[in-house]
C-alpha cells in the first residue's frame, strides 16, 4: 500500500531540494530520517518534515507499521516563482526570482529494500552487459564484411563505366 505526503510552496529552489531527495529514494524510512538529520542543508529539514508527515499518515490513516516502510518516491516539483525587483545603478532595476517548490514523498510497504551497494553492483552488471553486446555486434559486422568480400563481384555493365 502507498501513502503520500506533500509540502506545497516550500521556499527553496527545486534544484537545491532535488539534491537531497535523490539520496533518500529507495531507503527504509529509518535510514532516510537518519540521513536527513545529519545533512547540513535547509532542504534536508523541509524534506524530513514531509517524510515525518508521510509516516504519520501511514500510521494513522492506513494502519501501517513504520518499520516496514520504504521511500518509494521523493519528487520535488517546481512551484510558482515570486518576482521581486532590486534597484541598480543609474536608475535601472534587476529582477530577483524567489523560487518555490512542491515536495512529494510516497512511502510503500511493498518494495524490496535496495541498498547503495546493490544499486552500484547492478549498474556495473549493466555496463558489462552492454560491453559484451557491443563486442558481439562488432564480430557480427566483421563476419558480414567477410561474407561480402567472398561473394562474387558484380559484373560491370555499360552504365557503370
Amino acid at each position: 500500500m502507498e501513502v503520500r505526503s506533500t509540502y506545497k510552496y516550500a521556499r527553496i529552489s527545486p534544484f537545491k531540494a532535488r539534491e537531497v531527495t535523490r539520496e533518500i529514494q529507495g531507503l527504509p524510512v529509518s535510514a532516510a530520517l537518519d540521513l536527513l538529520t545529519f545533512t547540513p542543508k535547509k532542504a534536508a529539514f523541509l524534506i524530513s518534515k514531509t517524510l515525518k508527515s508521510a509516516i504519520a499518515n501511514a500510521e494513522n490513516n492506513a494502519n501501517l507499521k513504520p518499520d516496514v516502510l520504504v521511500v518509494k518516491e521523493a519528487i520535488v516539483g517546481e512551484g510558482p516563482t515570486v518576482k521581486r525587483i532590486m534597484a541598480r545603478a543609474r536608475g535601472s532595476a534587476s529582477r530577483i526570482l524567489k523560487r518555490t517548490s512542491h515536495i512529494r514523498i510516497v512511502l510503500s510497504d511493498e518494495i524490496a529494500i535496495e541498498t547503495r551497494g546493490a544499486r552500484k553492483a547492478k549498474r556495473e552488471q549493466q555496463k558489462k552487459g552492454t560491453k559484451k553486446g557491443a563486442k558481439s555486434e562488432a564480430h557480427e559486422s566483421a563476419a558480414r564484411q567477410s561474407e561480402k568480400k567472398s561473394a562474387k563481384p558484380k559484373q560491370r555493365t555499360n552504365m557503370d563505366k
